[in-house]
């Protein structure tokens, strides 16, 4: 190889890795999002999940605060005094006593030191005793709120996935119908050339052709709509860019669990659980207030160090110790019926709590019916659908073959290709319909998917 066309050889090499090299980076960063990975994503991501996560850790906190009400408090307190102006006493001039003559005499000291501990312990309190019990239901309310987002967000994000996939599974039918159709025109073509078809025969495959580009279009449209969405639901940027690696795949539920879905949603329900929690808490909330009937009883204690002078001298043998022990008793006489009040509306709060626990109840006695009842029907239909599919195919291959040999009309070949295409749309429909009542399902009776409490890694 002379110079020249090793020159020629590097410059080639070189703008093939120029314009190569983008390309193949652009191919690397499309990564490919599953299901599992996409849940994994949107527990991690989601604003509300984190906020509920915070809640808990501040529903713990009261907790201990709620306990501190219950422990002794020990303070320490001390002070300097320097003594400006010392205060006034109005004695009688005992000197002259008859004249009733005032003397004022000025009393204490021009610098004066004070240090004294202090302790209080609660003996009885009914708010701290009912505080400390209404603080663990709060912590366990909020543990309620955190699963139901939990579960709110993975539906949410399954959803999306499931709703991308269809949509995904329509446009490459949408595909294979046109690639079918332009190879139908083809065969017209050919059979035209050969004076076999008629002119109107070609005009209907040519205008097949043309009628599917729109929809082949529209879809491919509907596709990146649905991956906004599922970015959307997943908490990732719109330059975030990926392909889905999954398919609808029929997966029938158990049928135990449709069995004894109502009795699994009325006792595994968050949001049931969280209401059931707020009555305890409302309840709490009654005792509290009554509480205020009763007494205050606590136990004191102080130890104090004392010290006065006219001069700015202090020693350790300045200082004078005291202390004392004893017991506070309070009790409210009345308070313009405060209490009373306090009482009835707490006791109003359980009552309305009460009735959101029936009412929610009903709601999801009514989900349940309805879920199952689309459960049974896009299972029937996805049943149905696989024969029809298999129908439809063997009837396109035949009028197709016998369109071939004269022997069918091109209108016959577009009903066909026609019932094969609405035939598999009705059934990835009827998947997509299952799988979207099994993940309500999942929601309403509290089950995460196994991949989403594996990474759930913040345990409460």
């Amino acid at each position: 190889m002379n110079n020249t066309n090793r020159f020629k050889f590097l410059i080639l090499l070189i703008l093939t890795t120029i314009f190569i090299s983008p390309l193949q980076t652009q191919e690397l960063s499309v990564r490919r999002l599953s299901l599992e990975e996409a849940v994994q994503l949107a527990m991690k991501n989601n604003p509300d999940l984190k906020t509920a996560r915070l809640e808990v850790e501040r529903s713990d906190a009261r907790v201990l605060e709620a306990w501190g009400n219950a422990f002794p408090s020990i303070s320490i307190s001390s002070g300097f005094t320097h003594v400006l102006k010392k205060p006034v006493f109005f004695l009688p001039d005992f000197s002259d006593l008859e004249s009733g003559r005032i003397v004022p005499i000025r009393i204490g000291s021009d610098f004066a030191l004070d240090a004294s501990l202090n302790a209080q312990q609660i003996l009885f309190n009914g708010a701290v005793i009912v505080g400390v019990g209404a603080a663990k239901v709060y912590s366990k309310l909020s543990r309620d709120l955190l699963s139901a987002k939990e579960l709110e967000t993975v539906t949410k994000a399954r959803k999306a996935y499931y709703t991308a996939l269809l949509v995904h599974e329509v446009a490459m039918m949408m595909q294979s119908s046109l690639r079918n159709a332009e190879e139908n025109l083809k065969n017209v073509l050919l059979l035209r050339k050969q004076g076999i078809v008629s002119e109107y025969d070609e005009l209907r495959a040519s205008v097949q052709v043309e009628n599917l580009k729109p929809s082949v279009i529209q879809s491919e449209n509907n596709y990146e709509l649905a991956l906004d969405a599922l970015r959307n639901a997943i908490g990732v940027d719109r330059e975030e860019n990926f392909i889905i690696s999954d398919s609808l795949v029929f997966e029938p539920l158990d049928d135990s669990l449709i069995a004894h879905a109502e009795e699994h949603v009325i006792d595994a329900n968050p949001n049931l659980t969280a209401v059931k929690r707020q009555i305890e808490l409302n309840n709490a909330a009654v005792w509290a207030e009554r509480s205020n009937y009763l007494p205050t009883i606590a136990a004191f204690g102080q130890y104090r160090y004392q010290a006065a002078k006219n001069e700015f001298k202090f020693s350790t043998n300045d200082l004078i110790s005291s202390s004392q022990i004893g017991l506070s008793v309070s009790l409210n006489i009345f308070q313009g019926l405060q209490t009373r009040a306090r009482v009835e509306q707490a006791q109003v709060e359980q009552l309305k709590s009460e009735e959101q626990k029936i009412s929610l109840e009903r709601t999801l006695k009514t989900g349940v019916h309805s879920i199952i009842g689309n459960l049974r029907q896009a299972r029937k239909r996805v049943e149905a659908q696989e024969k029809t599919i298999e129908t439809a195919q063997r009837g396109y291959k035949i009028v197709t073959t016998r369109y071939l040999a004269n022997a069918a009309t091109q209108l016959e070949v577009n009903d066909a290709e026609l019932a094969l295409t609405q035939a598999k749309v009705n059934r990835i429909q009827a998947i997509y319909d299952y799988l979207v009542a099994s993940a309500d399902l999942d929601q309403l009776a509290g089950r995460l998917p196994s991949y989403a409490v594996e990474a759930n890694d913040n345990k409460y």
